[in-house]
């Protein structure tokens, strides 16, 4: 009985696929999800920049911790199989900490910002209009507006002395591979997984003078949605 049941859903699944139109010429598709940055930072050492650090080398490294946001990203398909994709989601929010800077003394948590990190993408889409999964890849430019920089209390304490946090915008490339399957010929379930190159310089305010830091983060992007083809 059981094995008749499953042949049986086999069948009706494989009758309805080629009933779903999937992407076409034309089409615009929206996609929203919950959309996590888990950071790959590679920093340098922590150097002197201004004022009476310059020319210092405090040595450690920076950290950022992750975070998960509202995912969107529109597509409009040039042809069945080429579509051009704008990624964008809610701020993301992440804290710095400063680990092994200046023989430990400077340790702790650093500050906090935001970022928004567009990208901009063409997509190709290997299979043809009537299947109702729809890989796909893509690669395209990411700008990543870094905004909202805050020193925290600990780092304005005493024995620290923070009181500036500024981080410079970022320009680079981008990579991606997804799939979306057809529930209906409007409505799709969404995956996809991006590598963002994300290569920035951050510059912390002194009571002695300025200190600079490179990052050069390296995200992974995940996000897991719906989308609605119109």
């Amino acid at each position: 009985m059981r094995t008749t049941l499953l042949a049986t859903s086999v069948l009706a699944l494989a009758i309805a696929a080629p009933s779903v139109h999937a992407h076409q010429a034309g089409d615009i598709i929206v996609r929203a999800g919950a959309i996590t940055v888990q950071t790959y930072e590679n920093s340098s050492g922590v150097q002197g920049d201004r004022g009476g650090l310059a020319g210092n080398y405090l040595g450690g490294k920076a950290t950022l911790n992750n975070d998960t946001q509202l995912g969107l990203n529109v597509a409009y398909m040039v042809t069945d199989h080429v579509g051009v994709e704008l990624l964008a989601a809610t701020p993301f929010s992440h804290d710095v900490n400063l680990r092994g800077v200046g023989g430990g003394s400077l340790d702790g948590k650093l500050g906090s910002f935001k970022h928004l990190p567009p990208t901009l993408s063409a997509v190709y889409y290997p299979m043809d209009s009537g299947s109702a999964f729809q890989p796909y890849v893509g690669a395209g430019i990411n700008y990543t507006w870094f905004f909202d920089e805050s020193v925290s209390s600990s780092a304005k304490a005493p024995g620290k002395d923070f009181t500036s946090l500024n981080i410079k915008n970022s320009w680079g490339w981008a990579a991606q591979v997804g799939a979306d399957y057809m529930l209906t010929d409007s409505i799709m379930l969404n995956g996809q997984v991006r590598y963002i190159d994300i290569d920035t310089t951050a510059y912390a305010g002194h009571a002695a003078g300025r200190v600079k830091v490179d990052v050069d983060v390296k995200p992974f992007v995940y996000m897991v949605g719906l989308g609605y083809k119109f």
